[in-house]
């Protein structure tokens, strides 16, 4: 699966906009918008949501998933898990 903010960051690695973006995939810009809005797993139709990772793929991105080793060499970026807080004293 892909995440709202893996989808604003592929985005931001290509440096295209949401038009692009949708251009791309063969889809509408109020479906990239919604998609991105996503706070966690994008949710929406599977063809669409398909459609925009074949297109993110095809542009260059690798989309890793948690706990997945990246399966290619080559510059990417992966969000950390946030660290604990600190112990109380």
């Amino acid at each position: 699966m892909i995440t709202g903010p893996q989808m604003r960051a592929a985005r931001a690695l290509l440096g295209i906009d949401q038009k692009t973006l949708a251009q791309l995939a063969g889809v509408s810009v109020p479906t990239i918008q919604r998609m991105e809005a996503s706070s966690g797993n994008v949710r929406g139709v599977i063809e669409s949501l398909t459609k925009v990772v074949e297109a993110l793929d095809r542009a260059g991105v690798e989309l890793i998933g948690e706990h997945v080793p990246s399966q290619t060499t080559g510059r990417g970026v992966r969000l950390k898990a946030p660290a604990p807080p600190p112990a109380a004293d």
